[in-house]
């Protein structure tokens, strides 16, 4: 059985970087070496933590759904012309001792052919946006603006920013919402609150749509005063639980929507997005580290108020 490196936390807050072993790789799977790899800030938080609910919190375990790498090997019922290809994983169970969730932080991973996603023409590095774009994707399929509808987009992470951009690419009048002065400063949007300064009335109207993408009830809460009747409400962050008022969506005869990820081809529409330029999101990789460096770079994507996007060099 062979082995790779890997982070793994062993338990909350244990955070290392060691040798894991791999299951053998099947005939209609890719070996896929990793280059880049990015830590999404809201998931790989509620993991350190222990907050993750079953059956992805597993101790020992592997996080991480957001690696680029290149084909290494391949099983005998792949083209051997896919060597040399970078591709996007969004994560893997190919460990014999270890939990995959979701299994993305490793020099090397055993994916089933038929899961990788090919980059193509785009820079590679980008590719480690691909999930969050995907997730954005869905969750404005799901709440279906339309030319000038009114949207207000709480927190301006990276699924908040793919989400307003979407949204405006519909035609929709797009308001967004975070206590970060440097987030608001990349976001694409008719009017930009700092929450720290004013409220979210200063908008000037209620919202057709709210599109929650911070993670808090509390910004939620905050804000349901200002949707309007028959609004509707996205949630596209990550929770423990959901704790709002229920007076003011009954006032409002408000439709609660969840997003799961991402839909059949929503992967492939943002590769597509990404390639023609018609999606532009260098600007929110903001950092990078070494793999070396994990511990500094998990600090930083998850502590420094000026991280947006990190990325993880495995070379």
């Amino acid at each position: 059985m062979t082995a790779t490196r890997a982070l793994v936390i062993s338990a909350p807050h244990e955070l290392t970087f060691r040798d894991v072993a791999l299951l053998p790789a099947g005939p209609g799977d890719v070996v896929v070496t990793t280059r880049h790899t990015s830590i999404s800030a809201g998931t790989e938080r509620m993991l350190l933590a222990g907050r993750m609910p079953h059956p992805m919190l597993q101790f020992p375990v592997v996080p991480g759904y957001e690696t680029v790498g290149v084909i290494s090997a391949v099983g005998a019922d792949v083209p051997a012309a896919r060597l040399g290809e970078w591709v996007y994983v969004g994560g893997a169970r190919c460990f014999h001792d270890v939990n995959a969730a979701w299994g993305g932080q490793s020099a090397q991973l055993i994916v089933d052919a038929a899961r990788v996603v090919p980059l193509g023409t785009l820079e590679p590095s980008l590719g480690v946006l691909l999930a969050l774009a995907a997730t954005a994707f869905h969750g404005i399929d799901l709440a279906a603006p339309t030319r000038g509808s009114r949207i207000l987009v709480l927190g301006q992470g990276p699924v908040g920013q793919i989400a307003a951009r979407l949204a405006a690419g519909h035609g929709a009048h797009v308001t967004v919402a975070d206590r970060n002065p440097v987030r608001l400063a990349l976001s694409h949007a008719d009017v930009r609150i700092d929450t720290t300064q004013r409220g979210y009335d200063a908008a000037d109207g209620r919202f057709d749509i709210i599109i929650e993408a911070s993670g808090s009830m509390a910004a939620l809460t905050a804000a349901l005063p200002q949707l309007g009747d028959g609004g509707t409400i996205l949630l596209l962050g990550y929770y423990d639980e959901l704790h709002v008022p229920y007076m003011p969506l009954f006032l409002r005869q408000a439709r609660l929507l969840t997003a799961r990820e991402w839909a059949h081809g929503d992967l492939q529409r943002c590769l597509a997005a990404l390639q023609s330029g018609a999606l532009d999101l260098a600007p929110l990789i903001t950092h990078r580290r070494p793999i070396a460096e994990y511990q500094a770079a998990y600090a930083t994507a998850l502590d420094d108020p000026t991280c947006l996007k990190l990325i993880l060099d495995w070379e």
